[in-house]
């Protein structure tokens, strides 16, 4: 493959609004605060940024087709920006824009955002299909529950995995997701739960109970990208640099034929493996020091770990009981809390993913801080496990 761009370009500012049902502002308020602090983070002015691109998903409604709001909401100098979307990876698609701008030459510097205001748009990811271009994947009564429910039981029936246990780790995945949760002052759902909660909550898709699935939120998050030539005249001598970035969309295989089971994604490893070799990843599983990966269902989650390459085939529940993925344990899962804590505005939450990484890298993540990070992994699911677009993103320092 091509050299890609491994530690060519560096991030250096970001920044993240509170998530949540934000009733108080518009997608231009939720934009001005993330964008406050990556500027202020940067130690750049909106005079420095060259180009811009905004994700985002749904939102037509205050945001438009275009990307015009984001030039006027941060008063950028008329510089040329885009909006751009795909299903769930579209605030990894805004930075991929970015982020490829500065390696391929075409700019110095360059603004990501993502943003969504989803509780505007009525979505509650239930029976009733909703505004939005998802229009030829959400078919009557296809629901986002049911399909990863089908992901749970096609994934227990391939490894003969009871139920029960299936939904204690699932339980596990959720209790750890929340405890990390409650430490973050920028997520959603602030609030422990116990085991006990949630193999008792009420069912949505069976297996999947209330606390397996991810809420409904608002939110922005923001990057600015440049050389690491220019971020260490900013002071940054070792900056965070994007090691990967990479994408793989189903082609079809999933719904034509018999060959895929539905126990997993065939996506995922396809985008893992190329970000690994990208990044020159040998060992993920003892190169990566955290994974921020797209538990819209916790279940989900369990069968990424998997398709990530972090554990053996059939292997997850065991890991996930064990404890490989808790905030102590070997490779911590959504230290921030992840979809199930911020639920999942479309448009921010890959850009949301990478700004955990940046603060831990940094060590900047105040009480969620983790000892030794130095390579994180992010991954978004876009679509249904049937039919999707999957992201990995590694970043990194620039001499690790």
């Amino acid at each position: 493959m091509a050299s890609g761009i491994r530690d060519k370009v560096a991030i250096v500012g970001m920044g993240c609004s509170r998530f949540g049902e934000r009733w108080d502002c518009g997608a231009d308020d939720l934009m001005l605060e993330a964008f406050q602090e990556c500027i202020v983070d940067s130690g750049l002015t909106r005079s420095d940024i060259q180009a811009g691109w905004l994700g985002v998903f749904f939102d037509e409604q205050s945001i438009g087709k275009s990307a015009l709001p984001l030039s006027m909401a941060l008063r950028l100098p008329n510089i040329p920006v885009t909006r751009v979307e795909n299903l769930c990876a579209t605030g990894t698609e805004a930075l991929r824009g970015a982020v490829y701008a500065v390696a391929a030459g075409a700019c110095d510097i360059a603004l990501a955002m993502g943003v969504e205001k989803l509780k505007d748009t009525g979505y509650a990811g239930l029976p009733e299909r909703t505004k939005g271009s998802f229009e030829d994947l959400w078919l009557p009564n296809n629901t986002a529950p049911g399909g990863f429910a089908q992901l749970a039981a096609a994934y227990a029936a391939r490894h003969r995995v009871d139920i029960a246990d299936m939904k204690r780790a699932m339980a596990h995945i959720s209790v750890k997701s929340h405890a990390n949760g409650v430490l973050n002052p920028k997520a959603h759902l602030r609030r422990a739960i116990t085991e006990k909660d949630a193999l008792g909550a009420r069912m949505i898709a069976y297996p999947l109970g209330l606390y397996d699935c991810a809420g409904v939120s608002d939110g922005a998050a923001c990057a600015i990208v440049t050389t690491p030539e220019i971020a260490r005249t900013l002071g940054r001598e070792n900056p965070v640099t994007v090691k990967a970035l990479q994408l793989a969309p189903s082609n079809g295989v999933e719904l034509s034929h018999a060959s895929w089971d539905g126990s997993h994604t065939l996506t995922t490893p396809i985008a893992a493996n190329r970000a690994y070799t990208e990044a020159g990843v040998r060992d993920p599983r003892q190169e990566i020091s955290m994974t921020e990966v797209h538990d819209c269902f916790s279940v989900t989650e369990l069968v990424l770990m998997e398709d990530l390459g972090l554990s053996d085939e059939g292997c997850a529940i065991a890991d996930v009981m064990d404890g490989k993925y808790d905030r102590s344990g070997q490779i911590p899962c959504q230290i921030d809390g992840g979809l199930k804590c911020f639920g999942h505005p479309i448009g921010a939450t890959g850009l949301r993913m990478i700004y955990e990484i940046y603060l831990q890298l940094q060590g900047k993540a105040g009480e969620r801080q983790l000892k030794n990070a130095r390579l994180g992994l992010a991954h978004n699911l876009g679509g249904l496990p049937s039919r999707n677009i999957s992201s990995v993103a590694i970043v990194g320092r620039l001499k690790d």
